[in-house]
């Protein structure tokens, strides 16, 4: 990708790196709630250098999501995303995002947030899967407890083009 402003480009593997380090400050290290762009969503942000994270969703135990990485202040990049308890009896939202925490923070120390992964949790399992890399892919993620799938989310994205 090269900023329309200047000859600078970024690599794909910059791009992941960064992806990673700002997942990893947000949601899943607990970063500080921002103000809300829209009315009832929950955003968070995260920057460093040339590089913005920003990650707005609505809802809690069923959610809706989206991820957009600018890069001079440029969109780049994002992720749009679903997520739902299936058998609320057996988790509820509070213990779904403390496993899903747990296992994501796992996975970035691996310098990833794509490719197949599992976790156990407190006698749960969580499982990543998803197809592509950073500039296309698709995939889900889901709970397993007591044998049943409990909760799941799905996600897609890639890079953005003009």
């Amino acid at each position: 990708m090269t900023d329309q402003t200047s000859s600078k480009t970024v690599t794909l593997e910059e791009l992941n790196t960064f992806i990673v380090r700002a997942k990893a400050s947000t949601y899943v290290g607990s970063g500080p709630k921002s103000l809300s762009y829209r009315p009832g969503s929950h955003d968070i942000q995260f920057h460093e250098g040339s590089f913005s994270y920003m990650d707005s969703y609505f809802g809690g135990t069923d959610f809706i999501g989206q991820e957009v990485v600018y890069w001079h202040q440029r969109p780049v990049w994002a992720m749009n995303y679903y997520g739902k308890i299936l058998i609320p009896h057996l988790i509820n939202g509070t213990q779904a995002g403390h496993i899903i925490k747990i296992s994501l923070t796992q996975m970035y120390q691996q310098g990833r947030f794509l490719g197949g992964f599992e976790c156990a949790v407190e006698g749960s399992i969580y499982t990543d899967t998803s197809e592509g890399s950073v500039d296309s892919f698709s995939g889900k993620e889901w709970i397993t407890r007591e044998g049943q799938r409990v909760y799941e989310l799905l996600y897609h994205g890639g890079l953005i083009k003009d």
